[in-house]
């Protein structure tokens, strides 16, 4: 079939040895070469510039290889689908979510893997980082996913996905004159941030430590308890706020809010699932791989 040979293929194309690829395939190495050859038959042209023992992509091996890689996660994502259907998954998957997660990550995949696997329900609630956390602690939910830095040592943490803060002004502000500023001249600026307890709070925080900076050292406006809330007070003063690029996007986009670049600092974070230590399989792991394969 012309799936197992595309997989010949990117495999030779990343080993960039014959042998190899037989062995990582558990395949003879004269079927590999067949293989190979029915490729460049069936697209008329070579694949693979032979020199010797070495071979490198030609051109036409290395459009090939573009196309065959997606391809390839293509059928691993219908693989993992037909078997969630036929496998007949049935029950409720209790989840929980951060508050940036939740708004703005998780809809869509919630959309779509409720639409396919119409056989299980879902539940989502949200808080900060930390409430999730207990959540998960009292098994009030199956799987939580969160934004926060800290880590509690009985629990499992597994990233899937990157944010960066960034800084952020209404466009009708006097502060969106600004393209950049230091972190000196932020310390001055009327700052909104979320409350205690906040993933993205505290990886501000842990951004500015390593800065030698304390969020005391600086001009706190007001802390509000939604990324929401802190869109609307900007919308009506002359203040910056410190939020996901997940969040913002639509406005950036529309041009109601603009991104203030700080120098020479960076708020880098990963989103992670969390679980109860020792904890694997069922429904939670499938949705986990769900949302995992289109990242």
């Amino acid at each position: 079939m012309i799936d197992f040979r595309l997989k010949v293929f990117c495999s030779v194309a990343h080993n960039l040895s014959f042998t190899k690829a037989s062995k990582e395939l558990y395949v003879s190495q004269p079927a590999i070469s067949k293989h190979i050859q029915e490729l460049e038959a069936e697209y008329s042209t070579r694949l693979f510039e032979r020199m010797g023992t070495h071979i490198t992509l030609t051109p036409e091996g290395e459009l090939l290889l573009s196309h065959a890689e997606k391809i390839l996660a293509h059928y691993k994502q219908l693989d993992f689908e037909m078997n969630l259907l036929t496998q007949r998954h049935m029950g409720e998957l209790r989840l929980g979510a951060s508050t940036t997660i939740a708004q703005y990550v998780l809809p869509s995949y919630l959309a779509t893997f409720s639409q396919k696997f119409k056989q299980i329900k879902l539940s989502l609630v949200n808080g900060n980082t930390r409430a999730i956390e207990r959540a998960v602690e009292e098994n009030r939910i199956d799987l939580g996913l969160i934004e926060g830095v800290s880590r509690q040592p009985h629990l499992h943490y597994t990233p899937f996905m990157r944010d960066e803060l960034v800084c952020i002004a209404s466009t009708r502000s006097k502060l969106a004159r600004y393209d950049e500023v230091s972190l000196d001249q932020l310390r001055q600026l009327p700052l909104v941030i979320r409350e205690s307890g906040s993933g993205s709070l505290e990886v501000f925080e842990k951004a500015l430590a390593q800065k030698q900076l304390k969020l005391s050292q600086f001009n706190i406006a007001m802390q509000l308890g939604t990324t929401e809330g802190i869109k609307r007070f900007l919308y009506n003063t002359d203040s910056v706020g410190m939020m996901s690029i997940q969040a913002v996007s639509t406005e950036i986009a529309d041009g109601r809010l603009k991104v203030i670049e700080i120098a020479d600092f960076t708020c880098e974070r990963e989103f992670c699932f969390v679980q109860n230590a020792g904890q694997n399989g069922g429904l939670a792991s499938d949705f986990m791989r769900y949302m995992t394969r289109r990242f």
